[in-house]
């Protein structure tokens, strides 16, 4: 079995250098630790976890507790920049169990021996467990919501409406409709405050009847929605929508009107999926820096693991960028 100390042999260094450069310690060039890495690759060495486990008191393992994410692209891209930046620094990923009625969530983390727990859970961040683990001693991040004493990551959400709202405004458009998602995010809270805001920065006024609530991922109520507002007796011209796969449940019901998306009724959806950008016409929208929120949360998580001395609390805000699509049209 290949060890380190042949690795620090081959490259000519100490084994604590070899130690360093594997574990990502700042105090080693990157030359001397891609150098490393690359050696420790072609010998075939890997670390022996449960000696490591035995010396560090760690576990390497990090719990990750999501509500439907793989449902939404948004949550399963930062999670899979999340995996991939806690792997290349040796931890490994296990969903939490959410069904386990034998223990609460925190009680499981304990059983579990998780290092560090990611909670990217939606609207369900009120849920009195949730607090329970929040107000413990494992170290957190939370992703899209802030809770006092714990490191967040999340988009900029007041930002990419403002920007959404203002580009149909450029576009000639002043009578501005917004199906927003599940009330009790904080997400849809920021969203709705920075659009009511920008909207009063733009000097137009929100007619009570062209904001509705709606939930997110639900596109056959958004087509309800959306015939309800062009049904009323001054509709709007342009619609925003909580998220992309809701727009298409939009441009159905503009559809059943026997009109035309972007000609009669301009839409905008939210997240820049994949998807939205192969439809025609392809979908105005945000893309959510979902690569950068997954990488920031990893990094902020380990060094709370790693270092919880010097970890400081913080809230660290990512920004979106505007993709102009096809379905917002020049008035």
């Amino acid at each position: 079995m290949v060890s380190m100390k042949d690795v620090a042999a081959k490259c000519g260094v100490s084994v604590a250098t070899v130690s360093k450069a594997l574990n990502g310690h700042s105090d080693i060039s990157e030359e001397t630790r891609e150098r490393v890495r690359r050696v420790a690759d072609e010998l075939g060495y890997h670390p022996n976890s449960i000696a490591r486990a035995l010396k560090t008191n760690r576990s390497y393992n990090i719990g990750v507790l999501m509500n439907d994410g793989f449902a939404h692209e948004y949550y399963a891209e930062v999670l899979e920049s999340f995996k991939n930046e806690a792997e290349s620094k040796g931890y490994d990923i296990t969903f939490i169990n959410r069904h386990n009625k034998k223990m609460s969530i925190l009680e499981y983390c304990i059983y579990r021996r998780f290092d560090g727990v990611l909670l990217a859970c939606g609207e369900n961040f009120n849920d009195p467990e949730i607090f329970e683990l929040v107000n413990g001693k494992i170290p957190v991040v939370t992703i899209d919501f802030i809770f006092n004493g714990r490191t967040a990551v999340k988009s900029n959400n007041v930002r990419g409406m403002s920007e959404l709202v203002r580009y149909a405004y450029s576009k000639g458009h002043r009578r501005i409709a917004y199906i927003y998602g599940n009330p009790d995010s904080e997400v849809t809270r920021e969203r709705l405050a920075s659009f009511y805001k920008t909207m009063e920065d733009c000097g137009l006024d929100v007619p009570s009847e062209y904001v509705k609530p709606s939930v997110y991922l639900d596109s056959e109520r958004a087509e309800k929605l959306t015939y309800e507002l062009l049904k009323i007796k001054v509709p709007p011209t342009c619609i925003l929508y909580p998220d992309d796969l809701s727009v298409v449940g939009g441009r159905n019901a503009v559809k059943s009107l026997k009109l035309k998306t972007p000609k009669d009724v301009s839409v905008a959806g939210y997240d820049g999926t994949k998807f939205s950008q192969m439809l025609s016409p392809k979908i105005t929208t945000v893309r959510q820096n979902t690569n950068e929120v997954g990488k920031r949360a990893a990094d902020e998580l380990i060094n709370a693991i790693e270092k919880p001395k010097t970890a400081i609390v913080k809230t660290i805000v990512v920004d979106g960028e505007l993709i102009e699509g096809e379905t917002i049209r020049k008035l």
